[in-house]
């Protein structure tokens, strides 16, 4: 008769409380404060910087001491990884603050509705409504001309491209990532005053200059999201017997899309705040231009800067033209997340 043997007992590793992260931050910050007021006066960056130092010291000591080097390593890198983050993140809030702060005081609905027609001087009447429509307008040729060609340029790229055609697609891809906004002012410049002399200003201009910078960026978002797609999906779809484009269309597309439009929404946020580029293709006006072929025409970028320059209570409105701006790129990405939710597989969401 077999007897059987014990179970041997199971170790169990010691690990820190919930709690004791936060507990480890209120006591680095109270010492922080501390050792900042006896030594020289209270800062809130030396105060973030000093409570930081300390935290990670005494959470990687804590942690080596209870649960042992491999962990102490995970809670360093840890809170490496957090202050990284709280770093980055400190440009933008404080970026939005201080727009937020000054812009509040002239946006309003007249700001919105009203253009700088018999504006002058400190007179405090007066609104960005041309600049708007300007913005609306350049904006929009821009993506008319940028979304489609990157998006076709793209697929050529990752579905079709091989061979010299395609690494000299790549390459001038890489380059033209890297024009500077003045230099594609001055090619769209060029090109209209080559073809309809040197009075000409127009929207369309400005668009043309916008959509040299936007191109780039759509075909590397664009392509980039394209390589994510598994080939498995590819394959599973030529085993049924369907074309290539077909797939592409309704397999690779279908599943890329919220990518494809985070990626395009990116593209329209780096030229919709441009400023030299439109300073030499649209000029500046003071009322609403509706024909974007034709004369000169505001935008919200080019207004800001004119006003911001002016001082006085054109700063106010300089501010409020900012937050405006900001206001626009909001709703716009609220739309591509929209429209990426609606359009995603079901699987995606």
């Amino acid at each position: 008769m077999s007897v059987l043997a014990p179970p041997l007992p199971v170790r169990r590793s010691r690990k820190l409380a919930r709690w004791a992260p936060y507990a480890v931050l209120a006591g680095s910050a109270a010492f922080s404060a501390g050792l900042l007021a006896l030594l020289t006066t209270v800062t809130i960056a030396g105060l973030f910087a000093l409570t930081a130092v300390s935290y990670a010291v005494a959470i990687t000591t804590l942690s080596r001491v209870v649960e042992g080097p491999r962990w102490a390593k995970d809670r360093l890198a840890t809170a490496l990884v957090t202050l990284a983050f709280l770093l980055a993140l400190i440009p933008l809030v404080s970026l939005l603050a201080i727009v937020v702060g000054d812009g509040l005081g002239g946006f309003s609905w007249d700001f919105l509705s009203t253009d700088m027609v018999g504006v002058f001087g400190s007179m405090t009447s007066g609104g960005a409504l041309h600049a708007i429509i300007g913005t609306v307008y350049v904006t929009g040729i821009a993506s008319l001309v940028s979304i489609p060609l990157g998006i076709f340029t793209a697929i050529y790229l990752v579905e079709y491209g091989q061979g010299r055609l395609k690494r000299g697609i790549t390459l001038l891809v890489d380059v033209m990532t890297g024009i500077p906004s003045i230099v594609a002012g001055l090619f769209a410049y060029t090109v209209f005053l080559v073809l309809f002399g040197p009075a000409y200003k127009s929207a369309l201009i400005g668009g043309v200059a916008l959509a040299v910078l936007m191109t780039p960026v759509v075909i590397r978002s664009v392509e980039e999201m394209l390589r994510l797609v598994p080939n498995e999906l590819r394959e599973a779809s030529y085993a049924l017997g369907v074309p290539k484009w077909l797939t592409v269309v309704k397999v690779v597309l279908r599943t890329s899309v919220a990518g494809i439009t985070t990626g395009v929404m990116i593209a329209i946020a780096r030229v919709i705040g441009e400023t030299a580029p439109l300073l030499m293709t649209v000029g500046i006006a003071q009322n609403v231009n509706w024909d974007a072929f034709d004369g000169r025409i505001a935008t919200l970028p080019v207004f800001v800067y004119r006003q911001y320059a002016q001082g006085g209570v054109a700063a106010d409105r300089a501010w409020a033209g900012a937050l405006t701006l900001i206001i626009i790129v909001m709703l716009l990405n609220l739309i591509a997340r929209l429209v990426s939710r609606y359009f995603a597989p079901k699987g995606a969401r």
